[in-house]
């Protein structure tokens, strides 16, 4: 599956954003899908994912509390709501696709990866 990563740009502070995640090229209800973001100076890292079906979801826990995950398969989409942004949610977002379980969220779980969209929190 291809996917593209949409939305991000330049926000303030304690407003919100919403990212989306649109695949192609194969059944995208087949894959469970990850966020992941990279600050600047920094490693990339799990954020956010859910199942296939959009029945489960999960967290990082420093995030837990303002972010959503969500998808519309008939859409082909999933979509990261980020409220109350702060200056350190800056990154380049990153959502990728897996088939197996949902039991890690390691980067290497997954097989297919956007190519990023970058969210810049002005203070």
């Amino acid at each position: 599956v291809q996917l593209q990563a949409s939305g991000g740009g330049l926000v303030q502070t304690g407003t919100f954003l919403r990212l989306s995640c649109t695949g192609s090229g194969d059944t995208f209800e087949n894959y469970i899908i990850g966020w992941f973001r990279q600050a600047p100076g920094k490693e990339r890292k799990f954020v956010a994912g859910i199942s296939r079906a959009g029945e489960r979801t999960y967290y990082e826990s420093s995030v837990k509390v303002r972010f959503t995950i969500s998808r519309d398969n008939a859409k082909n989409t999933v979509y990261l709501l980020i409220s109350s942004l702060k200056p350190e949610d800056t990154a380049v977002y990153y959502c990728a696709a897996r088939t197996g379980s949902a039991n890690t969220w390691r980067e290497t779980d997954f097989e297919s990866w956007g190519q990023g969209t970058l969210v810049t929190v002005s203070s």
